[in-house]
């Protein structure tokens, strides 16, 4: 069912409970304590030596949610440069807002899939399911991306999520750039009628029809809460993880909040009642990313080539070793564990890591099988045999409020997208 928009003078809690019954709930529906955190098995050493050089305990969800929350309150002495950071980020935003910095706008649509915190929301999945609903309306959708990371090794230097993309999306052009608007304007000159933005909220030199933010409902802000208690850290960089003041939140066409299947209803209703408190009428839709299937690394099948599918009971009982390089590795651990699997070792490495030798040392040993996500099994040698989780984006709520964004893109420069969607929605 869709979540319809609120209007301004709709309470948060009327609202949420409207759309989403049992948004007040009770106590019962509270979620039960954790567990404590799991130690290596059998006695174990620690399983991996860092980039920095120092070896690394066994890495669980739990325990990397713990050293998250230890460096939320551990930073303190950064508070200072943190709140530097939001004056300027305000003022930033004051100057687009009031035309002192300029948007250049291109001759096509152009749609910001974004979020508010730096780390793993999930965007990659999202950007192509909104890929696949552009072409099933007849749009010659492209995709723009700074390119954190790239790979001096790929032939066009792209890094792990623009390989990810060409694989999942054959036809459809990338271009990965620091400026986003000459990235915009050479795939308009391929013949793209829409462009997108992949982690583009901040950017905003380049105009956009359509801003959609992701929100990790397991860490809507950044940090998980602090060891001991206590409410999550919701501080800006460089104490915290936020990009920009909440504020933000109030240039964006839509709110999606992903992971929703990861959190008790208690927080998940609890997150939608904050957020139509801070952007009333600002359309909220709800995801999760759900594992599709395995494929099979190594030197089968052919380069560039998406290897066959493998179900995923493949994992079901399986001791399994994970490595992986995302913003949000304790969710990508969580869902292995979902599917039956006995995750014994976890490297966990920082976001767009470009694996060395000496990084996967020890890997694949027997009896156990290794996964990885399908962003990093782009990076991982041939010669490692490893199984990749396949991920998709799936909308829970809100599909009826997609379409008809999506529906309203303007066609043409003259357009308008906001005509278009009142058009739409009257009709």
């Amino acid at each position: 069912m869709g979540l319809r928009l609120v209007p301004q003078d709709r309470t948060a809690s009327e609202a949420c409970s409207r759309t989403h019954p049992g948004c007040l709930a009770s106590d019962r529906d509270a979620r039960e304590e954790p567990d404590q955190d799991r130690l290596p098995r059998d006695g174990a050493r620690p399983d991996r030596v860092d980039p920095r050089g120092r070896e690394a305990p066994h890495l669980t969800t739990r325990r990397i949610d713990s050293r998250l929350a230890q460096r939320g309150g551990a930073v303190e002495f950064l508070r200072v440069p943190g709140w530097i950071f939001g004056v300027a980020a305000r003022l930033r935003g004051v100057a687009y807002d009031r035309g002192l910095l300029p948007s250049a706008r291109l001759d096509g649509a152009v749609v910001s899939i974004g979020n508010l915190t730096a780390g793993g929301t999930g965007k990659t999945p999202l950007v192509v399911l909104i890929a696949r609903e552009l072409q099933r309306r007849g749009r010659r959708p492209a995709i723009a991306s700074r390119g954190y990371g790239a790979s001096k090794q790929d032939p066009q230097h792209r890094n792990d999520e623009a390989q990810l993309l060409s694989l999942a999306l054959p036809g459809v052009p990338t271009r990965q750039n620091a400026d986003r608007l000459r990235a915009g304007q050479e795939l308009i000159e391929l013949g793209a009628d829409c462009v997108l933005l992949d982690d583009g909220f901040q950017h905003r030199r380049l105009a956009r029809d359509l801003d959609l933010v992701l929100i990790d409902a397991t860490r809507p802000w950044g940090l998980p809460a602090p060891v001991g208690g206590g409410a999550p850290v919701r501080a800006l960089l460089p104490r915290g993880l936020l990009r920009e003041p909440l504020g933000a939140l109030a240039r964006a066409d839509a709110l999606v909040l992903s992971r929703v299947d990861q959190v008790s209803r208690e927080e998940r209703f609890g997150l939608l009642a904050e957020l139509q408190r801070r952007v009333p009428g600002t359309a909220l839709l709800e995801g999760t990313h759900r594992p599709s299937h395995l494929w099979a690394g190594g030197d089968s099948g052919e380069k560039g080539d998406m290897p066959p599918r493998l179900p995923l009971a493949e994992l079901s009982g399986r001791s399994v070793e994970l490595v992986s390089a995302i913003g949000n590795p304790e969710a990508f651990e969580r869902t292995v564990e979902a599917l039956g699997a006995r995750v014994e070792s976890h490297r966990v490495f920082p976001d767009h890591h470009r694996y060395r030798p000496a990084d996967l040392e020890g890997l694949g040993r027997a009896g156990r099988a290794l996964v990885t996500t399908e962003k990093d099994a782009v990076k991982l040698p041939p010669a490692l045999e490893f199984f990749a989780l396949a991920v998709e984006f799936r909308l829970e709520s809100g599909e009826a409020v997609l379409e008809a964004l999506l529906d309203a893109l303007p066609r043409s420069s003259g357009e308008s997208r906001r005509a278009n969607l009142h058009a739409g929605l009257a009709g």
